[in-house]
């Protein structure tokens, strides 16, 4: 098999492509690295489509691996044939290469192996190619007590055990039922007895079927869960209930026309035929299409998962801005944290809501004390009282231009029990630690967020559920594409924050850390080659989403890779002017002509990708901060009065809907159907993780905790207009980085 071809016919994209592509991989590149810098290699291949390549990669490496040790098995056994080979060697995929390879793959002793050892081959081929034979009359020559073969019943059942598995093991037979059995198999869902009250949650699926090949992701997790939990028992259905079980399944006749079998054959034949599907064909398929299932909705819902965690880790940043983070709680208080610009915390605090006045008074001290403007309240249990307090703040600070919003504080207590929590904060109690995150994480939630295990951020359905290693692959690589696509502050990131740019590790991020505490701020990024372990793969790989602002070298504070910088500083003699001079100056780079400074190395991609961020150094690909403003009436689900009109923030998208959080800690859903006046194939058409919406409440049930909500513009007024979404005040201090920049910038 040519990979090469293979892959480009499924990307549509060149041969070429991939190969470079392929190069570059194998020769230790990542994939932010590809996308970036090498467009000129790879034809400009993104991230997506690389991924998507490195994946079928593997797997297509996986199945030449896989061939070879088959044609060797085969080849051993002295049953390899010319178009044996050829079968094995076009081989796609490797469900039908193990089609092709289960006549030769060793087993365990069968009947049909015992059946043969005792000399009834002859009889099953005779059987099979001349049909209309007796069998019991052929078989009375087969008798024969020294090989357990008594009579003719033996005799036959051993004949019978061949044909079934000679059934069983034809692969372009089994390929053909397969593919029949996926289209028209039903999946059949039913409760226990007795299971009824314990699972109500799934009382949807307690007598429950539809089609294998078109069951949603979502609801294929539910049941499978249900069957889990034992709940739910499950069947797959191939044929419907009122075909009587005596005729033939369309399974059956495939299995007859396969093998030309003829009408007037044997009934004895067309038992076997019967025996073959129900007793071993069937089962298999079904083990097989339940696992398939299985596989394409999880791949599903880690697509979903990492599409909204995508969105989350791009979510746009407050800024530097010093925050004071309230993680609420009843009986063991509001852990209270204030951090500064910087993110160091400088003040932190537990108080109780049932102390009111003491609570203010501490509250009103640390905001004093710490400059804050800003305050994030977790959105967990006692938000809304918590929330209800800091408005109670606030109106005493009303001379003072403060804002408080609530955030996600799904990972926070994960990130508290945490190494790394415990090594940021040896000396703070553990409760307190999530009070920083919260605060966090509303300046700058990559930075926070990328601390926090992804599958603990509460952005997927079933993600406990899902294959882990294939959803943590997933989200991983969605981590590294977000914090690369941003850029890292090198002087200020952490160290979990460094380990996920490419081609660092933790080891190498932590020592980047040490370096900095031993030595000093980064003034240059070739500094990094002195950093231990951190070598020039290394540094060839990181250095492009490294930033360094007020360094040595201001290319460093943007995103043009050392690599080339030696086509700028051409720029900058013909021109006559300085780095400083140059970088955002848009009149003097529209003097500059592209392909006046390309060359066999830096071809005209990477030269405009430079003047585009000569233009704009730094940029942030994050928009605007934004936030809802919760109904200050509507703090429990016993608030909401069916029609009443609110604002939310989406917490979650999935295949059927989305999630909003509307501030009585239970997320609503607005059903796919209620996403917008027309028809919607997709619910991230309409909406992502983190939007601001406007829905209107549909239904409630307190019971089962499930609120319906719509977005329908004929029923509310649709999403915000940007004038009425709260925004960030000004902030009264210098910003310190090219992102702060831009973020004062767009509020100027």
């Amino acid at each position: 098999m040519n990979i090469y071809l293979t892959i480009a016919n499924e990307l549509n994209v060149a041969e070429r492509q991939v190969q470079a592509t392929v190069d570059l991989l194998d020769d230790g590149a990542t994939v932010p690295f590809i996308a970036r810098y090498r467009k000129e290699a790879t034809g400009g291949l993104d991230d997506t489509q690389l991924r998507l390549l490195d994946e079928r990669l593997h797997y297509l490496r996986e199945l030449e691996s896989r061939k070879e040790t088959v044609i060797k098995s085969i080849e051993e056994q002295g049953k390899l044939t010319p178009e044996l080979l050829e079968k094995i060697t076009v081989c796609d995929n490797k469900t039908a290469l193990e089609d092709l390879y289960l006549p030769y793959k060793p087993k365990r002793r069968t009947k049909a192996q015992i059946a043969r050892e005792q000399g009834l081959q002859a009889l099953a081929d005779l059987l099979l190619q001349e049909p209309t034979r007796q069998p019991e009359k052929e078989a009375e020559m087969y008798i024969n007590a020294e090989k357990n073969l008594s009579d003719i019943k033996a005799v036959l059942d051993g004949a019978r055990a061949i044909l079934m598995e000679t059934f069983a093991e034809d692969a372009d037979l089994i390929a053909a039922l397969r593919e029949k059995f996926w289209h028209t198999a039903h999946l059949r869902s039913q409760v226990v007895a007795g299971k009824e009250e314990v699972g109500e949650k799934f009382k949807d699926y307690f007598d429950f079927s539809e089609q294998i090949a078109t069951i949603p992701s979502h609801r294929a997790l539910a049941v499978l869960r249900g069957r889990n939990e034992e709940v739910l028992k499950i069947s797959l259905q191939y044929q419907s209930d009122d075909i009587p079980l005596t005729e033939k399944s369309e399974f059956e006749k495939m299995i007859i026309r396969h093998f030309r079998l003829p009408e007037n054959a044997d009934k004895w034949l067309f038992d076997t035929v019967r025996l073959a599907w129900r007793a071993k064909i069937f089962l298999s398929l079904e083990l097989e299409a339940l696992s398939k299932l299985k596989e394409m909705a999880d791949g599903s819902a880690i697509e979903v998962f990492s599409k909204n965690l995508k969105d989350l880790l791009l979510a746009a940043p407050l800024g530097r801005i010093p925050t004071l983070g309230l993680d609420p709680g009843y009986k063991n208080g509001i852990k209270t944290a204030a951090v500064d610009d910087t993110g160091k915390m400088t003040a932190s605090k537990i108080v109780y809501l049932h102390r009111e006045e003491e609570a203010l008074f501490e509250l009103e001290k640390i905001i004093k004390n710490n400059n804050i403007q800003f305050i994030a309240i977790g959105n967990g249990t006692a938000s809304r009282e918590t929330d209800k307090l800091a408005g109670t703040l606030l109106n005493r600070l009303a001379e003072k231009n403060i804002r408080k919003i609530t955030v996600s504080e799904a990972g926070a207590s994960v990130y508290s029990a945490s190494e790394i929590a415990a090594e940021e904060f040896p000396d703070l109690d553990v409760s307190l630690r999530g009070a920083v995150s919260i605060a966090r994480r509303l300046q700058d939630p990559l930075a926070e967020l990328v601390k926090i295990d992804p599958k603990s951020i509460g952005v997927g359905q079933y993600q406990h559920d899902v294959d882990q290693i294939r959803l943590a692959k997933s989200l991983d690589a969605v981590v590294e594409d977000c914090v690369n696509a941003v850029g890292v502050d090198l002087n200020t990131a952490s160290a979990p924050l460094l380990s996920r740019v490419s081609g660092l590790n933790k080891t190498i991020a932590k020592n980047i850390v040490e370096y900095r505490n031993q030595n000093g701020a980064f003034k240059k990024r070739q500094e990094l080659l002195k950093v231990p372990r951190l070598g020039a793969k290394a540094f060839e790989q990181a250095a492009g989403f490294l930033r360094i602002t007020d360094g040595d070298e201001p290319l460093d504070a943007s995103a043009v890779h050392p690599e080339s910088y030696g086509v700028v500083k051409k720029m900058l003699a013909n021109l006559g002017v300085t780095a400083k001079d140059l970088i955002g100056n848009n009149e003097l780079l529209r003097k500059i002509k592209a392909v006046d400074y390309t060359d066999e190395q830096f071809g005209l991609p990477t030269v405009m990708d430079i003047l585009s961020e000569l233009d704009k150094p730094g940029r942030d690909p994050r928009g605007e901060f934004q936030t809802a403003e919760f109904n200050e009436n509507v703090n429990e689900i016993k608030d909401l009065i069916v029609g009443m009109t609110l604002q939310g923030t989406v917490t979650n998208v999935a295949d059927f809907g989305a999630f909003v959080d509307i501030g009585v800690h239970q997320d609503g859903l607005v059903h796919i159907s209620q996403l917008a006046d027309r028809y919607v194939a997709d619910p991230r058409e309409v909406v992502k993780t983190g939007d601001i919406v406007s829905v209107r409440v549909l239904e409630v049930d307190e019971k089962r905790k499930r609120i319906s909500l719509s977005m329908r513009k004929n029923e509310v007024s649709g999403s915000l207009k940007r004038e009425n979404v709260a925004k960030p005040p000004k902030p009264t201090h210098q910003p310190q980085t090219a992102m702060a920049a831009a973020f004062a910038k767009l509020k100027r």
